[in-house]
């Protein structure tokens, strides 16, 4: 995030906390989506998706934040299930 933004500041903030790192609310919404198919995506339903369009998100747009986390999602699990552990250089890029 820190490479992609260009902001290490930013970047530290919304991964600490992104409700708090004074996010545009379009942002916010899309994020808070990405958080609830993580934690509840069982509770995701067409409310959700109504709330995205009120952002300007897209139906490809929305498909994008869905697959996004699910993928990202996937691959926490199955590296947490195996044991993986990053390498350390990993834990100092970018900072």
């Amino acid at each position: 995030m820190r490479r992609l933004t260009g902001d290490p500041v930013t970047a530290e903030r919304i991964a600490q906390d992104y409700r708090r790192a004074g996010l545009d609310d379009r942002t916010r919404a899309m994020l808070d989506y990405a958080l609830k198919i993580t934690r509840a995506s069982v509770e995701c339903d067409e409310a959700d998706i109504a709330a995205l369009r009120t952002h300007g998100f897209s139906t490809e747009d929305i498909a994008d934040i869905i697959a996004t986390a699910a993928i990202y999602n996937y691959n926490n699990r199955v590296a947490n299930a195996s044991g993986y552990l990053s390498d350390r250089a990993f834990y100092g890029v970018f900072r």
